[in-house]
């Protein structure tokens, strides 16, 4: 099951994923707790400033989708729930990677597990390796691994509910540019600057400990 989400729509579901592990006594969201959850300065990025329509139109496609749907609990004000348990049957630490991508957009193991762990604990790196794989190798994959980036020791993993951010859909290759002519002879000149002042202190400590011979 392929899913093409807008970056707003990633947005309004990982809000609702994120709350249901965070603080479920708050959840299911009302369409106003969930327009603060998804314009939030902390645990984003980027930070938006969505208005209560653009919540809305988003919250239809997600439960067009089969994503989100209205709870029952919502009397006095409407709320709505994600769908990913029943839809695509995750477990806690499967949502809570998701959420954290969905949230932040592609990051390292590291990375996960630890912002990850205020939604459902891991134990290591291991285990976060572990809910990574399984998501990964679904018969649909819902994450993938992005080639390593120039200069970054580690992958970093991106949900695939939209595509990777512009650029991180291939990481450049490292090619290594060779100094110019110029440069070249500069860097010359300097390794003979330093041999001919290592001769001169390599003279002067010989004349020096010769004076105790």
């Amino acid at each position: 099951m392929r899913f093409e989400l807008s970056e707003i729509e990633c947005r309004v579901l990982g809000c609702l994923i994120e709350k249901e592990l965070a603080t479920p006594d708050y959840y299911p969201l009302t369409v106003n707790a969930l327009l603060n959850a998804c314009n939030q300065k902390s645990n984003r990025e980027p930070v938006m400033a969505l208005d209560e329509a653009a919540v809305l139109e988003a919250l239809d496609s997600l439960r067009f989708k089969q994503l989100a749907h209205r709870s029952a609990e919502g009397v006095r004000a409407a709320k709505f729930c994600h769908n990913l348990e029943g839809l695509l049957k995750l477990e806690p630490q499967e949502m809570a990677i998701l959420a954290e991508l969905l949230l932040r957009g592609p990051q390292t193991v590291g990375e996960l597990r630890n912002r990850a762990d205020r939604m459902s604990s891991f134990a290591d790196l291991n285990e976060a390796e572990q809910g990574i794989d399984s998501l990964l190798e679904r018969d649909d994959p819902l994450v993938a691994r992005l080639p390593r980036q120039p200069g970054r020791k580690e992958q970093r993993v991106a949900h695939l509910f939209a595509p990777p951010p512009e650029g991180d859909n291939e990481a450049a290759p490292y090619t290594p540019v060779a100094p110019s002519a110029t440069r070249l002879q500069e860097l010359e000149t300097e390794v003979a600057n330093l041999r001919s002042e290592l001769e001169e202190l390599r003279r002067q400590f010989q004349e020096f400990s010769g004076q105790f011979d």
